[in-house]
């Protein structure tokens, strides 16, 4: 739930697809659903509050209109979807967090960047699969890998075409890291010394200190060259 709805899911490395093992699919969606229901939004100034409106009434509609045209791909939206009701929420652009469920990867909403409080939540049936799926899209800033299974998840790590990869974790970061992404997620890196690498152009300069004469072409008449 807060690698999706963290700042009302408006971060690039936002969570907004859930890559989901079918065997247990119907559980995750009921169970995130349970705990998404518990997140209180209001007033981002109010200390209890863990989610805000989204940045503008454009943004807004923008969100909601990827929820509406899902519907017609075929998604079931599982939780929220809407306007959160209650006098508190009228000035503001509130979204309940919206989990979709039945999504898969030829949607456009789970192939297009949201930026809003939206989880597509997409099953699979392999490992092949779930790394086919996360590959197939424009972007690759970052992703996370939950599993009990290490070895596993070095492996689908090694696979997965994103600059920043988290194991059984999100949005955990650290200055000694670079932090960018692959294909339309951007150019180079920032953070950690590949940032300064990135701003810095590196240049060779030789000073001849000694004072002998050489002659590189070879001794005057000879025609030889001095190695």
């Amino acid at each position: 739930a807060f690698a999706s709805f963290i700042a009302s899911g408006q971060t690039c490395i936002q969570g907004s697809r859930a890559i989901v093992h079918r065997s247990i699919y119907d559980q995750f969606v009921e169970n995130l659903a349970n705990k998404v229901s518990t997140i209180r939004i209001g007033d981002p100034t109010d200390p209890q509050t863990q989610m805000g409106p989204v940045i503008s009434g454009p943004a807004h509609d923008r969100i909601l209109e990827y929820v509406q045209h899902s519907k017609t791909e075929g998604a079931r939206v599982a939780y929220g979807g809407k306007k959160p009701s209650g006098d508190e929420y009228t000035s503001g652009y509130f979204l309940e967090p919206t989990i979709l469920a039945d999504v898969n990867q030829n949607m456009r909403v789970a192939r297009e960047e949201i930026f809003g409080p939206v989880v597509c939540v997409i099953p699979f049936d392999t490992e092949d699969e779930a790394v086919e799926i996360a590959n197939d899209i424009p972007y690759g800033l970052g992703c996370s890998i939950w599993t009990r299974d290490v070895a596993r998840a070095h492996r689908v790590a090694n696979n997965v075409i994103a600059g920043i990869v988290w194991i059984n974790d999100h949005h955990r970061l650290h200055p000694a890291v670079p932090w960018g992404g692959f294909k339309d997620s951007g150019y180079g890196r920032e953070g950690s010394l590949d940032f300064i690498h990135e701003y810095t152009a590196a240049k060779y300069v030789c000073v001849r200190v000694d004072t002998e004469s050489v002659d590189w072409y070879g001794a005057a008449g000879t025609g030889r060259r001095l190695n």
